[in-house]
Order: structure tokens, then sequence, then C-alpha cells
């Protein structure tokens, strides 16, 4: 996942069956006989310079702000070094890249390299399809085994067929991390007498002295349906231990979405809505209008990813903080997080070793350097001590998720449509349209529905 959970919309499931059944009988797939090009390490050719004159043709999402910076620098910075590769760049908005990339992999003149959303209706889809390259004979290679943690590295693997997520071979390569936790203002905080608070039973607190105060304890905003997902996260992470968590958000058997454990955190979530901690009928109001409204003063705090820093820290200055969501009954940290948009190889990609040399170029720790100088969350190597504000609990705050493996997967990526679904759910559970049970059945029928036949 990037900077938002991918919505699976019918049209979007649909456009995948069609790439899908096309690729049995295009270039770019083999129709999940994987009989692909997966290098072996001992055939991997790493002398960039003796490749001769060739063209890398690049496909990303990095059009904001620093994310666009870094990449161009980048980029830059490897054609310097190897002068005999010419870098070919398309860059699209996220939603862009969604929509055009499955068929761009199929076409006869596929690019090299994509970023991939890691979830199943895509990652996934691909990998089952044959049409992106297992990365393991690179990451031997290049050592990124070494450098990667497990925790990030699930996020881009899959078995070879495509159905199972968060182990088996690698498939992507991320720049960046992400998850979710709380910013904060630091004047309200203060004002309250409060620090950021690091139990269930502190952020509750704070809630309730926020709204004695007639201040807004949360501020969010859920007109598109994803967002509350990730403070539905936060509410569930109190109670299910975080192994649990993954196998439910990798869409793995042995685990239900109807266990008291989930009972509790889903509970917990309507409480926040009862007691009026949330934004009133924020189900009416835009995500953009919400984090808007936070950096104006609206909100002590808001629950989020680390794709708002930039945009918050433009506003709020140094009077913005982030935390860790608390820990609850559960007893052990759960942070609902991932990578932002791996770097995959297309199989019908002619200069793999070029790509993947790209690709370690991208990712190694001068990259990381270049990454957070941007304003971005370098997935390792992430520098604390050089980092200011915010930056700087941000990167402490990923030091200590990666350390103590505490990161868990987005919840969406359950099943291809899990997205939708959960999404349309929250807003009924939280305008009273569904109880808390009626809620857990839809989710767990779906996700039984597709657990059952992922075989």
């Amino acid at each position: 996942m990037s900077h938002r959970p991918a919505w699976k919309s019918v049209l979007a499931v649909t456009a995948v069956s069609a790439v899908l059944a096309l690729s049995a009988c295009t270039p770019g797939g083999d129709g999940g006989d994987q009989e692909s090009k997966d290098a072996e390490a001992s055939d991997i050719e790493t002398d960039v310079a003796a490749m001769g004159d060739l063209t890398l043709d690049v496909w990303d999402q990095e059009v904001r702000g620093g994310q666009a910076k870094q990449i161009e620098a980048l980029n830059a910075a490897f054609q310097k070094k190897y002068p005999n590769v010419t870098i070919k760049r398309t860059s699209k908005s996220f939603d862009d890249l969604q929509k055009t990339v499955r068929l761009a992999i199929t076409n006869d003149d596929a690019p090299d390299v994509v970023q991939v959303n890691n979830g199943r209706a895509d990652m996934g889809q691909f990998v089952a399809a044959g049409l992106i390259q297992s990365l393991d004979g690179y990451a031997e290679v290049y050592g990124w085994d070494e450098r990667y943690p497990e925790s990030v590295r699930s996020t881009a693997s899959y078995s070879k067929d495509g159905k199972t997520f968060g182990e088996g071979s690698l498939f992507g390569m991320p720049q960046v991390g992400e998850m979710v936790g709380l910013w904060y203002n630091k004047a309200k905080l203060a004002k309250l007498g409060l620090k950021p608070p690091a139990t269930l039973d502190e952020f509750d607190n704070a809630m309730k002295a926020a709204k004695a105060a007639g201040e807004l304890p949360v501020q969010l905003g859920n007109a598109e349906a994803w967002p509350a997902i990730h403070d539905y996260a936060v509410a569930m992470n109190q109670y299910v231990p975080r192994d649990d968590t993954r196998a439910l958000g990798y869409g793995r058997e042995g685990a239900s979405w109807t266990s008291e454990e989930n009972v509790e955190g889903a509970d917990l979530f309507v409480s926040w809505v009862k007691d009026g901690y949330l934004t009133p009928e924020f189900n009416a109001v835009p995500n953009d209008t919400a984090w808007r409204n936070f950096a104006k003063g609206q909100g002590v705090f808001m629950i989020g990813g680390t794709w708002y820093q930039a945009d918050l820290e433009a506003a709020m200055g140094d009077n913005l903080g982030f935390a860790l969501p608390p820990v609850g009954p559960v007893g052990e940290p759960a942070v609902t997080g991932g990578t932002g948009l791996p770097l995959a190889i297309t199989d019908a990609s002619d200069h793999a070793d070029a790509a993947a040399a790209y690709i370690d170029f991208l990712t190694d720790a001068e990259a990381m350097k270049v990454i957070q100088a941007n304003g971005g969350l370098p997935v390792v190597d992430g520098d604390e001590a050089i980092a200011k504000g915010a930056a700087k609990e941000v990167i402490a705050a990923w030091g200590t998720v990666t350390e103590q493996d505490s990161l868990v997967p987005y919840l969406d990526w359950a099943t291809p449509d899990m997205s939708d679904l959960m999404g349309q759910q929250l807003q009924k559970l939280s305008d009273g349209s569904v109880d808390t049970s009626a809620f857990l059945d839809a989710i767990e029928k779906n996700y039984s529905e597709f657990t059952d036949t992922n075989e």
C-alpha cells in the first residue's frame, strides 16, 4: 500500500481479470506457469557499465514534492554513474498508475521497472500471471535480505502462484516506509497538561480531557470510506494479537474476524464514535478537508499515515508531533503500515540485470539519505540525528517499529475486494446502520469465501 488503500472497485477487478486473460498470450506473461526469467544468482550480471548502451523504461508514482525530487536526483546520479544507460521515466499519480500499469506490463513494449501496489488485487495478481519477476536471485547478490528486515520484505512477498501473501519470494523493493500513528497538536496537548499517550488508558483520558475543554479530540474525514479503516485498525490492535492481525491482513487461514478480541476492538471503535471523540458526521467530510482542518488547529489528534508528514509540517511547523499508537490490553505494540509502492521488474524486461542494479541504486544507503533529505521516511537507515521536528519523531518511531517487529499489514490487504467492503461496512457501523456483530459477520464472510477458494 502506498499513500492510501487502493480502491478495488468492480471496474478495477474487471480490468485485472482482463489483464490476466491477456497475459496467457502476450509477451509479458506466461499464464502463471512461472517459466519466467526469474534470475539465478550465479547468472546475474552486475557490471552495468559493461552492458552496452541501453534504455530502462521506468514507471513510477513519485509525483508530489519531495517524492519527485528524490527520484529525479537519484535517476540523474545513476545516469551519471552509468552514461551508457538512459532512463525513460513515465511518472503518474497513484490513481493513474493503478489504472494503466495493468495493461502496460502486457504490451509488446512493456516497461522494465514499475511501481506496483503490494496488495492482492495488484502485485498478487501480477505474480500469479507471471507478469513480474521474482527478485530472490537479486536479493542474494545485492544483500537485500540482509538490508531489509523480514517484516518489511514480507509486504512485497508472495508464493510464486500468488496465493500466499506475506511470505515466499520477494517481488518488489520499496524506498520508503509507511506507518499509521497519532499526529498531534503539541500546543493543544500541552495546554491540556498531557503528554503523547503510550497506553489505551492514557489515550482515552486525553480524548476525554480534550472534549471537556471544548476541543475536537480526533480529526477524521471519511467521505471516501478508506480513512476510517486506519482509525479502526488502531482500535482493533488494542485487543487483537499482532500475529492474528498479520494472518487476517495477509488473507491466511487460521484466524477469524469474529473472535472475542475482534469484537472488543470493534466495540472500542464504536465507543469512540458514540462518545463524540471523532469529527461529527465524519462520513460526510472529505479526507483532504480533514487533514487541512487539523493543520489549521481543529483537533488535538489525527490518526493517519506518515504520508501526511510533509503537508502537515509545512502548515504546522514545530507544533506538529507524531507518536506511535497506544498499547492496549493485548500488551504488545502493533503498528499498521507497510511501504511505499515497491519497485518491481516486469517479466517482459530485456534488461532485467540493469533494472535490478537500478533498483539497488534507488534503495541503497546513499539513496536513503537523499530520500530523507527530501522529506521521505527511509525504509531503512533513517538518520534520526540529522532530522528535525516531526521528522525526527517519525524516524525514531519507525526505528522502534522495525526493531520490535511490530509492523502489521493494512487490513484492506486481506482479500482482493476487502478495501471496498470494509470501507462501506465501517461507514454503516459508524452511522448505526449495522451493529458490531453484523459488521464483523460481513467481513468474516468475505474473508472465509476468499480463503476457502485460495488454495
